[in-house]
């Protein structure tokens, strides 16, 4: 159909004329409301935003010398966030002399990782930055799935029936 008529029939149906395939030969177009079909495009985007889940860094701060109650909140919290599926970052911050023993450092964060589980995944390593120890973990996703699945009942095969 030549443009003329294409445009006649648009303008007889009070509609618009739009080209759809500019790259086909010869131009696909089609006659339609524009400002319902971008108005539907729009609300389209909104709900596809909707539904995605925005992973953001969570960031935890430890000391050296912290209390057994003030570590088990913390870690206990580190561990709600790992389950909504957040990263957390593990900082370890050194005043004073506490500079000239790192290891203690290294102690208290390697007691957050045995205190996590297998629900927690070290993205970065352990590290020493200026006056801060730093340690990134991640939610890993194959033992939250194990979790999250109800153990199969056991049946106990050796039982003998005595008459």
């Amino acid at each position: 159909m030549s443009t003329e008529d294409a445009l006649a029939r648009a303008r007889a149906a009070e509609l618009d004329l739009v080209e759809v395939a500019a790259q086909a030969d010869p131009p696909v177009c089609r006659i339609m409301d524009y400002g319902k079909f971008r108005y539907e495009e729009a609300q389209r985007l909104k709900e596809s935003r909707k539904k995605t889940i925005q992973i953001t860094t969570k960031e935890v701060k430890f000391r050296p010398k912290i209390g057994k109650g003030d570590f088990d909140t913390k870690v206990r919290h580190m561990l709600e966030f790992l389950e909504e599926g957040h990263k957390v970052k593990v900082s370890l911050q050194f005043r004073g002399r506490e500079m000239a023993h790192p290891e203690l450092g290294k102690k208290v964060l390697d007691e957050v990782l045995e205190q996590l589980g297998p629900i927690a995944r070290v993205d970065t390593e352990p590290r020493l930055d200026g006056r801060s120890m730093t340690m990134v973990l991640s939610p890993d996703k194959k033992a939250a799935a194990n979790a999250k699945k109800p153990a199969p009942a056991t049946t106990n095969v050796n039982s003998t029936k005595t008459a």
